[in-house]
């Protein structure tokens, strides 16, 4: 059984960082593209970064450009998010799937964590 589990997430001052992890068990992450997604309180969830290691595509929401970095660990079998600079309106339940080819649409991402909770506030 394919399952994601998301682990990092926090209360953290504006500015500060965090570093979000995405654990795969039953399934290897680099066959797979690997996306994380955000949700906010009354808001849709929304792409932030998407990576697939076929290809190489990597994905960033402008909203993160230059402060998120997707990477990740194929001997851990995870992929991580480091966030910089954060800023409260980047608090959201964060989330990472797992989709068959590159996309940022997140209906056609077919496995999902629980999701991991990042309040940015002072």
């Amino acid at each position: 059984q394919r399952q994601l589990v998301e682990s990092g997430g926090g209360l953290v001052q504006p500015g500060g960082s965090l570093r979000l992890t995405c654990a795969a068990s039953g399934f290897t992450l680099d066959h797979y593209t690997v996306g994380w997604f955000r949700q906010a309180p009354g808001k849709e969830r929304e792409a932030v970064s998407c990576h697939s290691s076929n290809d190489g595509n990597i994905y960033y929401a402008d909203s993160v450009k230059g402060r998120f970095t997707i990477s990740r660990d194929n001997a851990k079998n995870t992929v991580s998010l480091q966030m910089e600079s954060l800023k409260p309106d980047d608090t959201a339940v964060y989330y990472c799937a797992t989709a068959e080819f590159f996309t940022i649409v997140t209906g056609l991402y077919d496995v999902w964590g629980q999701g991991t909770q990042v309040t940015v506030s002072s």
